[in-house]
């Protein structure tokens, strides 16, 4: 009987041990290279996706035994990789500068986002399927950059992570596949001018 298109070997055990070094750096490849692929086209097989990361097809279902599971994962992680940057910017620049930049990897992040949209509605779309990861990372990052911001008296006081993502859900709106940059960088300055108005060091 033919195997199902994308079905995982049926010797390819559940991943459930910690990876080693050489098994997190394919993991990371195989999200690398997810991204560019499922951004250019959501229906890429995963069969290319492992080909192109340089990993077999059993490394490739131990770490993601189904396109669903990659496609989310793949969302989780660069979430989660802008979500760690927080406090790297924190400890290494002063609290207003960390924030600005920060605002831009979540720029990028909503741009990768929208080339993925496709990716993620048909992992989601199908009844029975999993729920798309929530965005509490996102908001516990900005949290702990706008409370920084108000000890530092760079910001109005009382600002809530919820109310800053409410002012920037303009991001979400700006086409990825136009010159985005820019109109991001107006949008994002004019947040951080709000932001500022009131602030005790003003």
């Amino acid at each position: 009987m033919r195997q199902k298109k994308d079905a995982p070997p049926r010797d390819a055990p559940p991943r459930d041990t910690p990876l080693r070094s050489d098994a997190q750096r394919n993991r990371e490849r195989i999200l690398e290279v997810a991204l560019t692929e499922l951004t250019r086209s959501a229906d890429t097989p995963l069969s290319v996706i492992a080909k192109k990361a340089g990993v077999g097809q059993g490394t490739f279902y131990r770490n993601f035994p189904s396109r669903e599971a990659l496609v989310l994962e793949l969302y989780r992680y660069e979430m989660q990789q802008v979500a760690d940057s927080a406090a790297h910017l924190l400890e290494t620049r002063g609290p207003e500068r960390a924030l600005r930049e920060w605002m831009d990897r979540l720029a990028q992040f909503a741009m990768t986002k929208a080339g993925l949209a496709d990716a993620i509605r048909q992992a989601t779309s199908a009844p029975g399927s999993p729920a798309k990861p929530g965005h509490s990372p996102v908001t516990a990052a900005a949290d702990a950059l706008l409370r920084a911001n108000e000890e530092a008296g760079t910001i109005r006081p009382g600002v809530s992570a919820d109310d800053f993502l409410l002012a920037i859900a303009g991001l979400w709106m700006i086409d990825p596949d136009g010159d985005w940059q820019p109109r991001a960088n107006r949008l994002l300055d004019l947040v951080m001018d709000g932001l500022r108005t009131g602030a005790a060091r003003g």
